[in-house]
């Protein structure tokens, strides 16, 4: 039987309470180990059916026709029977582009078989990393070597793809990373750490574990402690988080770089897991803290709500005036959108927020490549004023899934339309499905079909390629923004087109990403070499978020973290809705007379 999530919900009445009064497993039939012992096991994997056949009909002749009415009849049936001939032989060796394949009703089958390919790509990678690097946050699995980041280990790998086997239903591994976790992960370590990578592969992947595993109360005393040695990152003058901070002295350290500002992105990108914490443990700090730097951000006021990449936490002032959705920039405005969905669309001051930023960026933002028309999203080097560069990183192919999921809240299309669709909403899904397409070429353009780091659009209408790629960012970090676009569009549109697209990024990567010898898959140096020269790493977001969103892709349940019940944070850890009332409330109100933010100078 397929995963599904927890039908129960942890007890969120009382405010004093500790993290050993959560035990919910007889509601959740959780074990005790954390394995869950009470879920289902996963049936054994359909072999898949194999693609339709030419039909063969036979006739007979009668006698009493005429030998001209015989003779027609016979080559119309001939021509027939070998039309249907070359229409099956076409479905057996191109299913996923085949209409006859699709309209006899095979395709089903054909995603689970798929599905189960994307298990066993999964089920390689872990095996490698177990072989060679268990326990160790970066893996080589080329050269089959690894280290730690913390003297100790921060379970980078290990914590991040947690949820990943269990929504895959792997049961023994899980149950061997669990008691790695349970026995061997300690934050007590004299390290510094950035503040956002820490909080959404970490404390995200802790507290989704916390919540797939039917509250396995040792997931959430791992992320209680992490999140209380995170904390004192938010303790700036104005409190927007210090880019990182130390684990056990608990001292918040600016940035090493950019003069010490921190990216609007991490700054605001921390909101959905501490939030979450409040929830769990009771205590409005972790909420208050979080919810502060919003507050600092939209009191600068930026124009149309697209916010300066960097944020000074000792002024609160943004430094320089690049804008972008791309690196720095991009989860900003996706969490302005989850965090409205997580408190179950009772916090719309975020919502504000999230559609001024949006009609922001259609107004300043989208353009048009030439000669296809393919639509991208520039960027503003020089401020919200200056020229627009075509520049797009691959980052930013987020945003058509969070289009969609803005637009529907996370419902199916068909059932958004029916209620009170708008013209607001018509044209985010517009342009969500325009920017996957854009996207998807992405990938085509190149050699291998995987797509670079960074492209360029063309606006010169002498040159016929749309798309550019510069050698220096041709490579390949195994980034999933793409393939989570498509889970968001296929699950709310149901057009399979999503799927096949997903399935070629797929095949891709299999085909020149994949370790000969079964170790796994690596980095790319360049996208545009055959062979192509690995840039060995496995990241964990491969397993985090690349595979899972591509498992999800392929899964025909949508009852398995339906998407208006839950939201992905930005490292695809699923974490559920819930209501704020009564512990806790929006603590801040958005100022319409508050002057224009000063922009710090950058050097």
């Amino acid at each position: 039987m397929s995963f599904s999530v927890p039908q129960s919900m942890p007890d969120f009445s009382s405010t004093a309470r500790s993290v050993e009064d959560y035990v919910w497993s007889k509601a959740s039939g959780s074990g005790p180990s954390g394995t869950s012992a009470g879920r289902h096991r996963p049936a054994e994997s359909d072999l898949p059916l194999y693609k339709d056949k030419p039909i063969n009909r036979s006739f007979s002749q009668r006698s009493k026709r005429a030998r001209s009415t015989w003779i027609i009849t016979g080559v119309l049936l001939g021509v027939i029977m070998y039309m249907l001939y070359r229409i099956g032989s076409s479905a057996i060796d191109h299913p996923e582009s085949s209409w006859f394949f699709r309209a006899r009703g095979g395709e089903g089958n054909n995603w689970k078989d798929r599905q189960n390919q994307v298990k066993e790509a999964f089920l390689e990678s872990w095996n490698g990393y177990e072989k060679y690097a268990f326990g160790k946050d970066i893996f080589r699995p080329v050269a089959k070597t690894s280290r730690n980041m913390a003297p100790e280990g921060m379970g980078w790998i290990i914590v991040d793809c947690l949820d990943t086997m269990m929504i895959m239903n792997l049961e023994e591994p899980l149950q061997r990373a669990r008691e790695w976790v349970a026995n061997n992960l300690t934050y007590d370590q004299d390290y510094e750490v950035n503040t956002f990578e820490t909080t959404i592969r970490m404390l995200g992947g802790l507290l989704s574990a916390h919540y797939l595993s039917g509250f396995d109360d040792m997931y959430l005393e791992k992320a209680v402690d992490l999140a209380g040695r995170l904390l004192p990152a938010f303790d700036s003058p104005t409190g927007i988080p210090y880019a990182s901070v130390n684990l056990h002295t608990g001292v918040g350290i600016p940035s090493h770089a950019d003069s010490g500002a921190s990216s609007t992105a991490e700054a605001a990108s921390l909101q959905l897991e501490f939030k979450y914490v409040s929830k769990l443990t009771g205590e409005a700090l972790y909420w208050e803290k979080a919810e502060k730097a919003i507050e600092v951000i939209d009191g600068r006021k930026a124009v149309d709500g697209l916010a300066p990449i960097f944020i000074m936490p000792e002024t609160g002032e943004f430094r320089g005036n690049q804008i972008r959705l791309g690196s720095r920039g991009d989860s900003y405005y996706e969490y302005l959108l989850k965090q409205f969905l997580q408190t179950n669309k009772r916090e719309i001051i975020y919502r504000q927020m999230y559609d001024e930023s949006m009609a922001g960026l259609k107004s300043r933002l989208i353009q048009k490549s030439k000669p296809s028309g393919l639509t991208y999203v520039a960027e503003l080097d020089h401020g919200i004023d200056g020229a627009l560069s075509p520049k797009m990183d691959h980052l930013v192919c987020f945003l058509p899934g969070n289009l969609a999921l803005g637009s529907t809240e996370g419902h199916p299309l068909f059932v958004a339309q029916r209620t009170s669709w708008t013209v607001s909403q018509a044209s985010d899904m517009k342009l969500a499905k325009d920017l996957t397409r854009t996207c998807y070429e992405m990938y085509k353009v190149t050699k291998t079909g995987i797509a670079p780091e960074i492209v360029y659009f063309n606006t010169d209408d002498k040159i016929t390629d749309d798309i550019s790629i510069k050698w220096q960012d041709s490579h390949n970090l195994q980034r999933p923004e793409t393939v989570e676009s498509l889970f968001i569009m296929w699950r709310i549109t149901k057009d399979p087109i999503y799927r096949e697209w997903g399935w070629e990024i797929f095949d891709a990567f299999r085909r020149y990403a994949h370790v000969g010898d079964g170790t796994g898959y690596t980095c790319l140096e360049s996208v545009n070499e055959i062979p192509p020269r690995p840039r060995d790493n496995m990241e964990s977001f491969w397993l985090a978020e690349t595979l899972k969103y591509l498992y999800l892709l392929f899964e025909d349940d949508d009852s398995i973290l339906p998407l208006d019940e839950i939201v992905f944070n930005t490292e695809a850890h699923p974490l559920p809705r819930f209501n704020m009332e009564p512990l806790f409330k929006t603590g801040w109100k958005r100022s319409s007379n508050q002057p224009d933010a000063p922009v710090a100078d950058a050097p």
